[in-house]
């Protein structure tokens, strides 16, 4: 009877070894996944930040550009209305990484997206006024302004590219149990504006 008993539990023990063995694998795979998804969400939030001080560079150009532009062109005070009213929209509109939402991430895309069409309109004034084209301040903002544009873009290109390695990471199998378990939601993208492809560009 002892032999058996010392047989039984020699087996338990092996049983509690196995059992303990899986359980710390699948503790260790928990730990490394967390890790992992909370490394790629630091990534596309810090790309986000990013994004916003790209547009903000912009938005700190615009009231030089307006003042230059109306020193030539002082009667042009609707595109002058419609640029301030389009950047007080556009720099009122905070989206905070934690919070980034489709429906709050349309509304800045949108609220940006018509001050760069506002911002168009400004800069075809220079057509109309030949002294102001060849203006030195003009002519300076204009390239520090067409940079801020590729730097946005640059911007916002790895804002999406950050944004699909983390969605990757956190809608893939197994991953995705333990991102439902911790509230790892999806993050959305910056899309396509359909209106851009009539709007006026800001190229010089």
């Amino acid at each position: 009877m002892s032999e058996n008993n010392a047989v039984k539990a020699g087996g338990l023990s092996k049983n509690t070894l196995i059992i303990g063995a899986v359980v710390a694998v699948i503790v260790l795979w928990g730990i490394s996944a967390y890790n992992g998804m909370v490394k790629e969400e630091e990534k596309a939030t810090t790309s986000w930040a990013a994004v916003q001080s790209a547009y903000q560079r912009r938005a700190d150009l615009i009231p030089n550009l307006v003042e230059v532009v109306k020193g030539y062109a002082a009667h042009e005070q609707g595109t002058f209305e419609a640029v301030v009213n389009a950047r007080a929209k556009a720099t009122s509109i905070n989206v905070d990484a934690e919070d980034l939402t489709p429906e709050k991430l349309e509304q800045f895309q949108k609220a940006q997206g018509e001050l760069s069409q506002a911002l168009g309109r400004l800069i075809a004034v220079q057509e109309a006024y030949p002294d102001l084209k060849a203006n030195e301040n003009f002519r300076d903002l204009q390239v520090q302004l067409e940079g801020t544009e590729n730097r946005i873009n640059e911007a916002r290109n790895a804002f999406n590219s950050a944004v699909q390695d983390y969605n990757v990471k956190i809608r893939k199998f197994p991953g995705t149990i333990l991102a439902g378990l911790f509230g790892f939601d999806k993050m959305s993208k910056f899309e396509a504006d359909a209106a851009a492809q009539n709007a006026p560009q800001v190229k010089f």
